[in-house]
């Protein structure tokens, strides 16, 4: 080579390195300046021919001078590694051939971070699988690890190696590390349903909002590409629009923006969470634009200021010449106003200060189990390994940073949104550590809850698959053997046929066993007011049975469930306690269901039959569940007091079993021969008396009493009830029939004596069949029925007098009685049969007493032991009267065909023989009842309320009852006592005075 080839060479070499190093020291400069600004700048690429910078050294490679070249592409951009003591680090991209025209479309914004600090996290810079699997999983977040250096350039170009060729990318802006500001008061506002973003953590967030999006693409072109992430309160709210600041938790994480791709409609981002901040108030997005233009402008103006002082050279300098080519390449991102809008975008925001702690055993303690419970997790769950290991960073213990820690452990649990809101908002550390510990130990429980269904799910299938497969090699091998048929099939083939009586009997008893209603209930009425409605819609009077019922309510609703009860109403006849049992099942909104055991002799109608009898069936309750579809009815058992018995058994006993809550959860009938659950079936049984029921069976029952009814009564119901229903029942209304309060007080007093109001049901139901007959008949056209001619409807008076003596003679005693049809005035009638002859007078021959009236023997007793106490009495009242001594006396009891029996009469025959040993009349206008010893103590009896009922209506002023029974009597309603004398006795001496001294 000649010397002036050399020196040629020395030329082009010299006058290049001047070119590499003006670009150099241009690069730097700018680096220097925005390091000790502390603000951020705009890379510029520079772009030059591969070929020519490949020429500068012959065999040398770009690298070690700094720079880095890729030779597969047709424009280069450069990247220097370290410069003087701090530490740069920039992504470089470069586009192919196909996409070179598009070089601009990527911004490329660098920062500069101090000595000492650190970078950006692993994961922040991916290739193209790792941005496809984050951008396919929305929602998930990677954690930023100190001291990570940027990935290769190749790893992050948009067009590269084996893309297609005519596609197109979107738009992406990549973002370098930066020294993030300690304090940035006004930030865009991007809000985020169900996951928060916690500092440290990487989360990828899309936004749809437009404004918000021109928002966040000018705060990146100026270099500002921080945000604060909110999240919203409610998770349904899927919208990034925030209307109100009401609209998301105040407190949220300040993040920055590492790489944003423009896909037009919407903008799809990598951020990363530096620290909490709360938002102090709503910013207008004018006011920060303009200030945005503002100092984008002072920027240009620097910029033009530093050109015009730059020294120029010569102009046929090559670095002149390059610089020149790095002007035209710079471009200038113009701020383009945001429209204004109501929404809320900018706010101003302050940094949550935590409070100060120590490491103290409670840390630890926190710390050690919080770690303790993830590393449970993950031999659970293998999964989360990898999320665990991308959230450690690199050359640092966790466990020394309890900060990290808690905020790690929130963030590797999928609770709910309140409560990683709430750990968010925590700035207490050991309560943070608490409550993400707390976090941590729900997942534990739902991994391991995970993990049990997965091995049972896993086993089923095993054991599914198993099975089909033996059955498959099964068919195969009978198939071979020439059995193409299942047995099972041949022997319903050959064996059952459709009309054989074992199949009805297996068909019966299969669709009983179906037609079941297994666990289903009706839904129960359980308001006071709405049941005490229907009770007193359809019923007068009957205050206990309302109360109990609305008393069982209550206990109901405040169980929150209801069981079954066995109530038990008696009383007399017609005064509804049938029917009183359809309006409690119509309050409680259950199915009715009502059978009588009057009279029934086979235990087979409660139990059921056995299969093996023809025809055979189950029981009423069987058929009672059957028929109401519901496992709760009311079922009405009737006439329980005249259940009868045969030689097939006793229907009493089969009722215990039935009727006993410790033992109808399983009630088992012949027919079913499986258990049935009884237990919230509500029982009510009805009975005229209860000396019949058998005790056991009583012994199982609540016993409510249903009284008769006085004459008010009776009125009130005749009124309200039977006349509308009458009324509509015969085809009338009230413009041609109507009857009279007059009318009716004499129905009830002449014609309808009883306790119940059935037969006056009858006798206005007559009224009113005569006159629609008049009506139809053409004799009247309105029919007014009144006390005169009342008769004319009804016939003569059945009652017309009240009391069988208008005046008492001696001898005569008025008493009290209760019967079946309610209480009733009783006379005890007594007189001497034959007086004593001389020869008894002289000899020590004693007299008699002879009862008559069809008495029961518990009476004749009780006749016996008031002869001897009267004798004993009048002894000591009247010395000298040995009347009742040897008398031949005679009692009796009136209305002889009426069966009489019971104790309550014996302090009125005491009193009727006293009246005739003395001849004296006892006072008028009294009635006494009373069980009597044969020392005289006066003992309580039953029926008061009926007892006082029927001496009123026989016009008794004077009424003398046990002493016990007062607490009876003060339970009556006062239009029942008002008017009568009620005396209360314990010994007959009191009596004696009363009826006789008028004491």
């Amino acid at each position: 080579m000649s010397s002036s080839q050399v020196a040629g060479s020395g030329e082009v070499a010299r006058r290049t390195l001047e070119i590499n190093m003006a670009a150099y020291m241009k690069m730097w400069s700018r680096y220097r300046q925005a390091y000790k600004n502390g603000t951020l700048f705009c890379s510029k690429y520079i772009k030059k021919p591969a070929s020519e910078i490949n020429g500068v050294y012959p065999g040398e490679s770009l690298s070690r001078s700094g720079f880095t070249a890729n030779r597969s592409h047709s424009y280069v951009s450069y990247k220097k590694s370290q410069l003087c003591s701090g530490t740069f680090s920039t992504i470089t991209s470069v586009t192919g051939p196909a996409r070179a025209t598009d070089l601009r479309k990527w911004t490329r914004i660098a920062g500069v971070l101090p000595p000492g600090r650190g970078s950006v996290g692993a994961g922040m810079f991916m290739n193209h699988d790792q941005r496809r699997y984050l951008f396919g999983n929305r929602g998930s977040g990677l954690p930023g690890e100190d001291g990570a250096e940027s990935s290769s350039p190749n790893d992050d170009e948009p067009g590269g190696d084996g893309a297609e060729s005519g596609s197109a990318p979107p738009h992406i802006t990549a973002l370098t590390p930066m020294m993030v500001p300690e304090v940035f008061p006004n930030v865009p506002l991007i809000a985020v349903t169900r996951n928060p973003v916690f500092p440290r953590f990487i989360k990828i967030i899309e936004v749809k909002n437009k404004q918000l999006m021109d928002l966040l693409r000018r705060k990146v072109r100026l270099a500002q590409p921080y945000a604060g992430v909110f999240l919203k309160k409610d998770d349904n709210d899927e919208s990034d629009v925030v209307e109100s600041l009401d609209a998301v938790y105040n407190t949220g994480t300040f993040v920055q923006i590492h790489e944003m791709q423009d896909l037009g409609d919407k903008l799809r981002m990598i951020v990363m969470g530096h620290r909490r901040i709360r938002i102090t108030k709503q910013l207008e997005v004018e006011a920060e634009d303009a200030s945005l233009t503002l100092e984008s402008d002072a920027e240009q103006a620097r910029v033009q200021r530093r050109k015009s002082k730059r020294v120029r050279k010569d102009s046929s300098s090559l670095a002149e010449e390059m610089t020149e080519r790095v002007k035209e390449a710079e471009f200038v991102v113009e701020a383009v106003p945001l429209p204004t809008s109501n929404e809320v975008l900018m706010v101003e925001v302050d940094n949550v200060i935590h409070e100060e702690f120590q490491v103290t055993e409670e840390v630890k303690a926190l710390t050690a189990e919080i770690v303790k419970t993830i590393r449970d997790i993950i031999a659970l769950n293998p999964l989360y390994r990898e999320s665990v290991l991308q959230m450690m960073q690199a050359g640092q213990r966790v466990v020394d940073n309890p900060i990290y820690l808690s905020d790690m452990g929130a963030a590797l649990t999928g609770a709910e949104s309140h409560e990683l809101q709430d750990v968010l908002e925590e700035t207490s550390i050991p309560k943070r550590l608490y409550k993400a510990l707390s976090l941590l130990k729900k997942e534990y429980e739902l991994s391991k809850l995970q993990q049990r269904l997965g091995r049972e799910v896993e086993e089923k299938i095993k054991q599914t698959h198993r099975k089909y497969l033996l059955q498959e090699q099964l068919k195969i091998i009978k198939k071979e053997l020439g059995l193409e048929k299942e047995d099972k099939d041949a022997i319903e083939e050959n064996l059952l046929d459709n009309h054989s009586s074992e199949f009805n009997v297996t068909r019966n008893y299969l669709d009983w066993l179906t037609s079941m209603p297994w666990g289903t209930n009706s839904v129960e009425n359980l308001e006071l007011a709405r049941a005490r409605e229907v009770l007193e819609e359809d019923h007068y009077g009957m205050e206990d049975v309302k109360k109990r019922i609305l008393e069982f309510i209550a206990v109901s609703q405040l169980r929150g469930s209801t069981q079954g009860k066995i109530l038990c109403f008696y009383g007399p006849p017609g005064v509804g306690k049938t029917s009183i049992a359809r309006s409690i099942a119509r309050a409680l909104n259950r199915e009715y269901f009502r059978f009588s055991v009057g009279g029934m002799t086979d235990v087979a109608e409660i139990k059921g039959h056995r299969r093996t009898y023809v025809g055979a069936m189950p029981g009423k309750i069987i058929q009672c569940l059957k028929k109401t579809k519901t496992e709760n009815p009311l079922v009405l058992i009737d006439e329980v007091d005249k259940i009868g018995r045969g030689y097939q058994g006793d229907p009493s006993s089969a009722l215990l079993e039935l009727l006993d809550p410790e033992q109808n959860a399983n009630f088992l009938d012949h027919y079913l021969d499986v258990p049935v659950d009884l237990s919230k079936v509500l029982f009510i049984c009805t009975a005229n008396v209860i000396d019949t029921i058998p005790e056991p069976l009583r012994d199982r029952m609540e016993m409510i009493n249903v009284s008769g009814y006085v004459a008010q009564e009776k009125l009130a119901i005749a009124e309200r009830y039977l006349v509308p229903q009458l009324q509509t029942l015969c085809g009338l209304d009230e413009q041609k029939t109507s009857i009279s309060s007059e009318a009716l007080n004499v129905l009830i007093r002449q014609y309808c004596r009883e306790s119940g109001v059935r037969n006056l049901q009858k006798q206005v139901e007559k009224v009113f069949r005569k006159a629609a007959f008049r009506i139809v008949n053409g004799e009247e056209d309105a029919v007014r029925v009144t006390a005169d001619n009342l008769q004319d409807y009804v016939g003569k008076p059945l009652f017309t007098v009240d009391r069988m003596y208008d005046v008492t003679p001696p001898g005569v005693v008025m008493g009290l009685a209760w019967t079946a049809m309610g209480g009733s005035t009783l006379f005890i009638e007594t007189s001497l049969r034959r007086p004593r002859t001389s020869k008894e007078k002289d000899g020590p021959a004693e007299g008699s007493l002879e009862v008559t009236g069809q008495l029961g023997d518990v009476m004749k007793e009780s006749a016996k032991i008031a002869y001897t106490f009267a004798r004993s009495f009048l002894m000591k009242q009247q010395p000298e009267n040995d009347f009742l001594v040897g008398s031949h006396l005679h009692l009796h009891v009136p209305e002889g065909a009426t069966p009489k029996d019971g104790p309550s009469a014996g302090c009125t025959i005491i009193t009727a023989l006293l009246s005739l040993a003395t001849n004296t009349p006892v006072r008028q206008n009294v009635a006494m009842t009373g069980e009597v010893s044969l020392t005289g103590k006066i003992l309580p009896v039953g029926g008061i309320k009926e007892k006082t009922i029927a001496a009123k209506r026989a016009g008794v002023d004077c009424l003398i009852l046990p002493a016990e029974n007062k607490k009876d009597f003060s339970d009556l309603a006062e239009y029942i006592t008002e008017g009568l004398e009620v005396h209360f006795v314990e010994h007959y001496q009191e009596i004696y005075k009363i009826v006789f001294t008028g004491q």
